[in-house]
C-alpha cells in the first residue's frame, strides 16, 4: 500500500530529514585515511541519540549498526569493522533516523584522498544518475520513468545497474511501497501523486552487474570484486513537482 502523507507528517519527515543532513555534513569530514567505519558509527550513533532521534538502522531485521559503510567493491549494506580506509579508497555511507516517529534515508559515496579518473567517472555518473531520475518527479509520472533515467545515463556511460536491489518509499517506515528500481522493470508502475516520500537511490557497477551476499547475511560485493557507487536522495512529491528533503 502506497501511502500518501498529510501535512503534519510531511513536516515531521522533513525535520528527520534536516537531522540527517546535518550528521552528513559531520561523517563527510571523517572519510579519511587512517579512521575507520567503527569511528564513524560510533560518531553517527551519538549523533542521532544526542539529537532526539534513533538510528532507524540499528536492530532492523537485525542489522548490528548505525551506519551501512560500503568500501571499495561492496555496493551495500557493509557492516561496520576496524580496517582503516587508505588513500583511493571510496567509502558509501548510508544511514537513517528515526525522529519521533518519522523516518529519513540518504547514502553519498566518498572518495578517500585521490582516486583513480575511472573511479572519479563513476562517482560522478553515479550522483548523475540520481539528480536526472530526481529531475522525473512530479505529480502522474510512473515510477518507471524515474528508472529510465537511471538506467539511461549509467549504461551510456559503460555502467552496470545492480538489479537486485532498489528505491522505495520512506517516511512512516524505513521502507515502503513502492519499490523504485534502477531499470525499467516488468513489475507494477505506479503514478506519484502529491504527498508521496520516496527514497531513490542507484547502485552503480564498474564491472558486472551481478552481486552477492557474504557470509554475514548482510554484504553485498559485486560478484567481480569492481568498484561500486550508491548515492541517495529522500524525496516528496509535491503539487508543482519535488523537494528533495536529504542533502548531503
Amino acid at each position: 500500500m502506497i501511502r500518501i502523507k498529510n501535512e503534519r507528517q510531511i513536516e515531521g519527515i522533513r525535520s528527520s530529514c534536516d537531522l540527517l543532513s546535518l550528521l552528513y555534513e559531520k561523517l563527510k569530514l571523517q572519510v579519511q585515511p587512517g579512521n575507520t567505519p567503527k569511528d564513524l558509527d560510533r560518531f553517527a550513533y551519538d549523533f542521532i541519540i544526542k539529537h532526539g532521534g534513533k538510528p532507524a538502522f540499528l536492530g532492523y531485521e537485525g542489522y548490528p549498526a548505525t551506519l551501512c559503510i560500503s568500501v571499495n567493491e561492496v555496493v551495500i549494506h557493509g557492516i561496520p569493522n576496524d580496517r582503516p580506509f587508505h588513500e583511493g579508497d571510496i567509502v558509501g555511507i548510508d544511514s537513517g533516523i528515526n525522529l519521533n516517529g518519522y523516518f529519513s534515508d540518504a547514502a553519498i559515496t566518498l572518495p578517500v584522498g585521490s582516486i583513480a579518473q575511472e573511479t572519479q567517472k563513476l562517482l560522478k555518473v553515479t550522483r548523475e544518475s540520481l539528480e536526472l531520475a530526481i529531475e522525473q518527479v512530479k505529480p502522474h509520472a510512473r515510477v518507471s520513468d524515474i528508472s529510465r533515467a537511471v538506467f539511461s545515463h549509467a549504461t551510456k556511460n559503460g555502467f552496470k545497474l545492480v538489479r537486485q536491489y532498489c528505491g522505495h518509499g520512506v517516511g512512516l517506515e524505513i521502507h515502503e511501497d513502492p519499490q523504485i528500481p534502477n531499470y525499467v522493470s516488468p513489475g507494477p508502475n505506479p503514478r506519484l501523486m502529491p504527498g508521496m516520500v520516496i527514497a531513490i537511490e542507484p547502485m552503480i557497477n564498474i564491472g558486472t552487474s551481478d552481486v552477492r551476499v557474504l557470509d554475514d547475511d548482510w554484504t553485498v560485493v559485486t560478484m567481480d570484486g569492481s568498484l561500486s557507487a550508491h548515492f541517495e536522495h529522500t524525496v516528496l512529491v509535491t503539487d508543482s513537482g519535488h523537494e528533495v528533503l536529504t542533502k548531503w
